[in-house]
């Protein structure tokens, strides 16, 4: 029988000695981070790390440490080029943001939001800036994003995630085709509501129009009434005005307390979507790149190599500089069947040196990188 006690005994003078050797090899690879650092070489060299795998595989006994060794010399290059650049100069700068000690703001300026008045866009502008704030709806989030890129909006606001059905996809695929950069979020309790003419009962209910976001969050209700026909609209306040414009008492809409007010609706049931804490995350977006000095998150769109382990590699520069990732969301890339670029959240600001590290290492090491923005949760 094995003895287990000697067995364990081997083992730890053998993982001595792989430390021992280890930091050997940091040694030597400080000495080429100075040789790169003198010629300006990259850190990252695919084709080199390919062909050195390669050669450590032939050298195991069977097919299990063949996969062994691949893995494990990975991550020891890995490690070891995530410690190269950390010491070597910045050789070129990594974004174009600015520091700004305040968000910067003008006289009778304008923000665009999305939806009509009485929309829960139009109350998370108002909440993140003032209720004095010039809003200027727009029917699409496109709009949106063309009115500030255009500069007849200093900033506009658009949902980016709910907390019971995620992301909103569209918006994620818009940051990539305009120059706008994420200035602020503000996260908006969502209480939905069965919203009718004056005077209508629940049981004459038989068509209801919302944003399919607010049909979406309030599926169990609607469920429970099956008769009820789900129209979708550009937002859910454009369901609550056509309501009113349609004057017919069997048509409802879900949305906000507000937009009732806003349209002189009343409230049928409340609080009827699945999610009792349901939230939607709203961005800022602004002209210009620029960051806050207290500003904590940090917005990502990388796209990677089409090969096994890339994102895995990506990740590993978040857990090395001890970085925690808040949201990822794939997105498919047009025209590349089953390919994916990630939309990315991180902790932390630009000035970090954690964060320039990470930064470094995914910007040689991936495909391409854009900072999105750099703004307070």
């Amino acid at each position: 029988m094995i003895d287990l006690k000697e067995s364990r005994k081997n083992i730890d003078e053998i993982d001595k000695q792989i430390v021992a050797l280890f930091e050997r090899r940091m040694v030597e690879a400080n000495a080429v981070a100075e040789y790169k650092r003198e010629t300006g070489k990259a850190v990252y060299d695919k084709e080199r790390e390919d062909e050195k795998l390669e050669n450590l595989r032939n050298l195991s006994s069977n097919p299990f440490n063949r996969r062994a060794i691949t893995e494990l010399f990975s991550q020891i290059m890995s490690i070891s080029r995530k410690y190269q650049y950390g010491i070597l100069p910045v050789m070129e700068k990594l974004t174009d943001y600015v520091k700004k000690e305040a968000l910067p703001v003008a006289k009778d300026m304008k923000v665009c939001y999305f939806g009509v008045p009485g929309s829960h866009t139009q109350q998370a502008m108002e909440d993140f800036f003032c209720e004095g704030v010039c809003g200027v709806p727009c029917p699409t989030f496109q709009d949106v994003m063309e009115a500030v890129e255009q500069g007849t909006a200093m900033y506009g606001v658009l949902p980016i995630e709910n907390s019971s059905t995620g992301g909103i996809t569209a918006n994620y695929d818009l940051l990539l085709n305009y120059s706008n950069s994420i200035v602020g979020q503000y996260v908006n309790r969502i209480d939905q509501c069965l919203v009718a003419l004056p005077g209508a009962e629940l049981s004459q209910i038989q068509k209801v129009y919302s944003h399919m976001q607010g049909l979406l969050q309030c599926s169990g209700f609607l469920q429970e009434h099956p008769d009820m026909v789900q129209v979708e609209c550009a937002d859910t306040a454009t369901g609550a005005k056509k309501v009113a414009a349609d004057g017919d008492r069997t048509q409802a809409a879900i949305a906000a307390r507000r937009a009732a007010k806003e349209y002189g609706l009343e409230v049928l049931a409340g609080s009827i979507q699945q999610e009792k804490n349901n939230s939607t995350r709203f961005i800022i977006i602004g002209r210009e790149p620029i960051y806050l000095a207290d500003s904590n998150k940090i917005a990502l769109c990388i796209e990677l190599s089409h090969e096994c382990g890339t994102l895995y590699r990506l990740l590993s520069h978040f857990l090395f500089n001890d970085l925690n990732m808040t949201q990822i969301e794939s997105r498919p890339i047009k025209g590349k069947n089953w390919e994916y670029r990630f939309f990315i959240d991180i902790e932390g600001n630009l000035e970090d040196p954690a964060v320039q590290n990470a930064l470094r290492g995914i910007q040689e090491e991936a495909k391409s990188i854009r900072i999105l923005g750099n703004f307070n949760s």
